[in-house]
């Protein structure tokens, strides 16, 4: 099937000299593409209490967080935890993770929308893609657009071999968006993976789907 490429968004890795040039600063600070801007998802990027609002009580959380591995948080202190970790796996080059916000010419600008994430397995030689958005901002098309540029930073910066996204069986919304970007840059359906993990007193599916840098590069090659 052909690739509906150029129906996709342009994206770039903008330029960022405090970024990516130190050992304990592995990730660019800020990426941006035409409708949204990654930043480096940290307690200097958001108000502590803001974010606990907005992972506790925000309306539509419990849809939000149906299908991901954590619930709303309980406590002030459970966010700040959460940042915290964000700050040590960045520094050591494992996770980075981005608050999503919508540029000027969107509605809602400058709004945190959610995060975004790129975990790195240097043995493997793998990063897994990973997104929660907020209610109000679902149907956007923010998920692929935001997994263009990560796709950009795994594959030309990183020089990772390989990229898979994973989700959660049952998970229609997130399936369609992966299949759409997945396909869009080569990739494909690699199966589905049986007691992936456990969600209270249950034990659920997932399934995965892989775009390795070849693809990738034949992809962006067949848009030029």
């Amino acid at each position: 099937m052909q690739r509906e490429l150029a129906a996709e968004r342009r994206t770039t890795l903008e330029p960022d000299s405090t970024a990516a040039t130190a050992d304990d600063r592995p990730f660019p600070e800020l990426l941006a593409t035409d409708r949204l801007v990654l930043e480096r998802a940290c307690r200097q990027n958001v108000a502590p209490l803001e974010f606990y609002r907005i992972r506790s009580s925000d309306d539509g959380v419990e849809a939000v967080t149906e299908y991901l591995p954590w619930g709303p948080d309980e406590s002030p202190r459970e966010t700040a935890d959460l940042l915290d970790r964000f700050g040590r796996e960045w520094k050591n080059g494992t996770v980075a993770r981005y608050f999503v916000r919508p540029r000027a010419t969107e509605p809602d600008a400058g709004a945190l929308a959610g995060v975004a994430k790129l975990e790195v397995d240097r043995i493997r030689e793998t990063g897994s893609l990973g997104i929660w958005l907020r209610k109000r901002f679902w149907g956007r098309g923010y998920s692929g657009e935001r997994a263009g540029v990560l796709l950009e930073l795994a594959f030309d910066r990183l020089n990772l071999e390989i990229v898979e996204v994973v989700h959660q069986d049952g998970n229609d919304r997130s399936q369609r968006a992966v299949e759409r970007y997945v396909e869009t840059y080569g990739g494909g359906y690699q199966g589905r993976l049986r007691n992936w993990r456990t969600d209270g007193d249950d034990v659920v599916d997932a399934h995965r789907y892989t775009i390795t840098a070849a693809e990738y590069a034949d992809a962006v090659d067949d848009r030029r």
